[in-house]
């Protein structure tokens, strides 16, 4: 980033390796040139390694590191080094050629959302990494929720590992419409798996070299990973001439009809590019080759701002094939903090900021990290957090790479970085300076943490430890908002979004916060729905007794079950919580000093235990009526007088249904093992989707028919990867082919189904579990479940 004025030129060595730090900081802050980006992908389909390649290429580093090796600059925790996952998502910045990026790479596993979210909620936009091998799959189509719950509009898709057996670049390019991921993927690159046309023919796995689709050139990496690029003819009688392709390669007389397609796929959603075509001589067949690429370029990046195509690069990050090209076209095509609604800045424009992440250090304590959305602070701004009404004063400014960081004097307009010393400050809340008023004083969009599926007890091994452990895991929450703790019978519970998200909960807090506990069981956490008996409306009046003075309050609840095509709202643990006017009702921490507020926080309480299970509700309706006759000098009684009131509707109205989490389970096993893995299956209450093509699937896990329609979409042949095709798996693997399950199953049955699938694969099968949100349950498994909590 380029914010110092003084020039920086360092070396410093991390793990035997060089890292080259350079950044001028006489420069001037220029915010279009700064792209605030995220890789997101499904587990293993190489965003670190992208990451690593990128930090090489842009001179950040000397030398790469690997996951296997545990040397990655962005997985620096000790548990990220041992299992070789992301599980924290880390920021770094990145100079290339005129570009500032602010780049993020997250974690793949469904168990660590959380990440995803937040860093999707400061992001301008998103590379998202798909393996050639596998194509989109689940955790791809989660992450894409994400990025289109938050609005993030430019995107653009790395089709990774084509040097891999197996991998096709028509099969990933097909699955990201079958998945319904757009209904326009442009791809603006194609691979080259050898420049020897034999290897196309054997079924030869590689790739060599890349077409540029747009700028209208070919790339080759030699076996040193060095690239050189070539021109390509201008002229159709040239394109037979070729000096770095022999004349018969297969991939020749495709080149000018994938620029073509490529052409005449964007004009379609550009008028003013259509106009272009149209006005070419219609007898000159070489028009297409000489059209000017830099008008190419802008009416490909007018159609990426207005997510009208879908860019698809390909390429190899272990090889750091097409790692240059990724940046390119982030640089090109991505939205800059000009791009998406800002208030005009002008001089001395007050500060407004958004924390999107919170960390704790051990020296440097308290790190939040921030998106600066208006005006430039300094370590001398005065900070208000407008969430919690909470003054807060900057210690220091950092930019950090990785687990390195630098102090710098100031943080721009559009800018990422961390402030050290906020002491009230959480994921989601919004920063301005002192004296700021109206628009730019308002609350910024909150981050929602996804919901909690499973859950442990805590239990301090004295009673000298109970204090510390409830320390370590304030703080806890505070750094992943996803960890929720509650007491219910006396005992402390901690609820996680998966057995993997837990077991590095228990880590950290032995490792990290130091504290000395028991973890117990896992159980998955279960819903309770609203029962069926109509509660009276007379339930609505609260009366107490306070200091002598009796006391009555009516608050108007109109309380029911939702209709099933509403959708729950996440900020409300999928409940739908109103006004009076039926407009959605924040959380209490977002609106404080109103009655409201106080309302809220009691509907919050006694939605979080039912008093027929204590288990949290969901699926209710509640619509908070007119507080404004409420005639009470002390507001914070409207907190228990509603809770009481609705606890006494739910109460009313019987126990209702019960709900546990289920998960989408794709399977993978040979041929012989089939059989065995699909009667354990639907033995243990899960319900076949697909086999093999890999069913696409809603958010509440049910499967959604038909793809996109490929119609004038450009689909590559499917021998541009030699190894992709059928003929050639079938060769590869023969008698002991790969099939892959699709299915929904209930979590409880598959909290350890690694060490059941090993038996039943003969320890060849691998498996993949998303979360597929809370499924109602049958009568008796309901009685199964209340048994299990000890309520029946």
């Amino acid at each position: 980033m380029i914010f110092f004025k003084c020039r920086f030129i360092g070396i410093s060595r991390i793990r035997g390796r060089h890292i080259l730090r350079q950044y001028a900081t006489d420069a001037v802050h220029d915010p279009s040139k700064i792209r605030n980006m995220a890789l997101v992908a499904h587990i293993d389909s190489g965003k670190t390694t992208l990451t690593e390649s990128i930090l090489l290429r842009s001179s950040y580093l000397s030398s790469s590191g690997t996951v296997d090796t545990g040397s990655t600059t962005t997985d620096f925790l000790p548990v990220e080094r041992e299992r070789g996952i992301t599980v924290q998502s880390a920021s770094i910045p990145v100079k290339w050629k005129d570009w500032n990026f602010n780049l993020i790479d997250t974690p793949g596993h469904a168990d660590f959302g959380m990440e995803v979210e937040s860093a999707s909620r400061v992001v301008d936009g998103a590379v998202v990494l798909v393996d050639s091998v596998e194509g989109a799959e689940s955790q791809t189509r989660g992450v894409w929720r994400q990025l289109d719950r938050y609005g993030v509009s430019t995107r653009l898709v790395f089709l990774n590992k084509l040097d891999r057996p197996g991998a096709s670049f028509k099969s990933s390019l097909a699955s990201l419409l079958t998945h319904r991921l757009h209904p326009n993927p442009m791809a603006l690159t194609i691979p080259i798996a050898s420049f020897e046309p034999r290897h196309y023919a054997q079924g030869e796995p590689g790739i060599q070299g890349l077409v540029d689709l747009v700028r209208w050139r070919l790339w080759k990496w030699d076996d040193q990973g060095q690239a050189s690029s070539y021109p390509l003819p201008q002229r159709m009688e040239d394109m037979q001439n070729l000096d770095v392709l022999p004349s018969n390669h297969p991939i020749v007389p495709h080149l000018v009809p994938a620029r073509t397609q490529m052409l005449e796929n964007l004009s379609m959603v550009s008028e003013d590019f259509m106009q272009v075509l149209l006005n070419m001589p219609s007898d000159e067949p070489s028009a297409y080759l000489k059209l000017d690429n830099a008008l190419v370029m802008q009416h490909l990046r007018q159609a990426s701002l207005r997510n009208e195509i879908l860019p698809v690069l390909c390429g190899s990050a272990m090889r750091n094939i097409g790692t240059d090209l990724v940046l390119d076209y982030v640089g090109e095509l991505f939205a800059s903090p000009l791009d998406v609604p800002h208030d005009v800045q002008e001089h001395n424009v007050p500060v407004q900021m958004l924390a999107w992440k919170v960390n704790w250090d051990e020296k440097k304590g308290w790190m939040t990290f921030v998106r600066v959305y208006s005006g430039k602070l300094t370590r001398q701004t005065n900070l208000v957090n407008t969430n919690r009404n909470q003054k807060e004063k900057v210690s220091k400014l950092l930019l950090l790479y990785a687990s390195d960081a630098k102090e710098v004097d100031e943080l721009p307009f559009g800018s990422v970085g961390v402030i050290l010393g906020l002491k009230y400050t959480r994921t989601g809340d919004t920063l301005v300076s002192v004296g700021a008023q109206g628009v730019s004083r308002s609350v910024l969009r909150d981050i929602t943490p996804p919901t909690a599926v499973i859950s442990a007890s805590v239990i301090p091994r004295s009673h000298s430890d109970l204090l510390p452990v409830q320390d370590a895991l304030d703080s806890l929450t505070r750094t992943d908002p996803s960890v929720r703790v509650d007491v219910q019978e006396g005992q402390i519970l901690v609820h996680g979004l998966g057995a993997l998200h837990l077991e590095i909960v228990e880590g950290r807090l032995r490792d990290e916060f130091k504290v000395d506990f028991e973890f117990g069981q896992r159980r998955v956490s279960y819903r309770e729905g609203l029962g069926f008996a109509d509660s009276s409306q007379d339930s609505d009046l609260w009366e107490t007794d306070i200091g002598g003075k009796h006391i009555s309050i009516r608050i108007p609840l109109k309380i029911r079950a939702m209709e099933s095509h509403e959708k729950g709202d996440p900020v409300w643990d999928g409940n739908i919580v109103v006004d009076e006017r039926g407009k959605p009702v924040p959380l209490p921490e977002l609106m404080p000093g109103s009655l409201l507020s106080y309302a809220a926080e009691g509907v919050s309480n006694a939605l979080s235990n039912s008093p027929h299970s204590s288990l949290p509700m969901t699926h209710v309706h509640i619509q908070v009526g007119g507080l404004k006759s409420l005639s009470i000098k002390v507001p914070s009684i409207v907190t228990g007088a509603t809770a009481t009131i609705l606890r006494r509707r739910i109460r009313d109205a019987g126990l209702g249904p019960i709900l546990e989490p289920s998960v989408l389970l794709k399977i993978s096993v040979s041929e012989s093992s089939l059989g065995r893995v699909m009667k354990d299956l639907t033995e243990r209450g899960g319900e076949i989707l697909d086999l093999d093509g890999g069913a696409s699937t809603g958010e509440d896990g049910q499967e959604v028919l038909g793809g996109y329609q490929d119609a004038g979409v450009y689909i590559p042949p499917e021998w541009l990867s030699p190894s992709g095709s059928n003929t050639s798996r079938v060769a590869s693997y023969g008698s002991q082919m790969k099939r892959s399950v699709h299915c929904t199953a209930p979590l409880s049955q598959f909290l350890d189904y690694s060490t059941r699938l090993r038996a039943l694969s003969e320890g060849h099968g691998v498996f993949e579990m998303t979360n597929a949100g809370f499924k109602e349950v049958s009568d008796q498994r309901k009685m199964e479940i209340l048994k299990e909590i000890g309520r029946a």
